[in-house]
């Protein structure tokens, strides 16, 4: 853009035309306007988290050796489950992926579960962080046997 003089006028000195700065500071500026927010990915990482948790056939979120580790952590003193385990996203200024690695519960429709967990994390990101999601990659891991836990809890076969 180039900078252009008016002729003088009523003997004044020549004025610049160009861009002017509307300004959005001060007392009148809507609030969102006032500033810049970021958002690091381990938040959405956690919302995330806990949204595909609270759906209904999910047992449990991360891969087999994540899972692995995570038991490892819980059960050292003073540790806690991590939230965002098997969750991995990309944080944009405006947009969110997010990548999901689950194990579902036996006999739920996987389709049917993969579509509420992506509407569950979708809703949850965009209500609370205004960041449009882009997409919801699941990757289903593996399958919740209700009989696997039983032979864990009873020590294995041998006594």
């Amino acid at each position: 853009m180039s900078d252009t003089t008016n002729p003088t006028v009523g003997g004044k000195a020549p004025r610049s035309a160009g861009k002017e700065l509307t300004g959005q500071a001060g007392a009148e500026a809507p609030p969102e306007t006032r500033g810049r927010t970021t958002i690091a990915d381990s938040v959405v990482e956690k919302i995330a988290g806990m949204a595909a948790r609270e759906v209904p056939g999910i047992h449990s979120l991360g891969s087999g050796m994540s899972r692995t580790l995570g038991a490892v952590t819980d059960m050292v003193p003073g540790g806690r489950p991590s939230v965002s385990r098997g969750v991995k996203v990309e944080v944009g200024e405006r947009q969110a992926a997010v990548d999901l690695d689950v194990v579902v519960e036996y006999g739920v429709p996987i389709v049917d579960l993969a579509a509420e967990v992506r509407t569950s994390v979708i809703t949850a990101v965009e209500r609370m962080t205004g960041l449009e999601v882009v997409e919801v990659n699941i990757a289903v891991d593996d399958v919740y046997l209700p009989d696997e836990e039983d032979d864990e809890e009873d020590g294995g076969r041998v006594q």
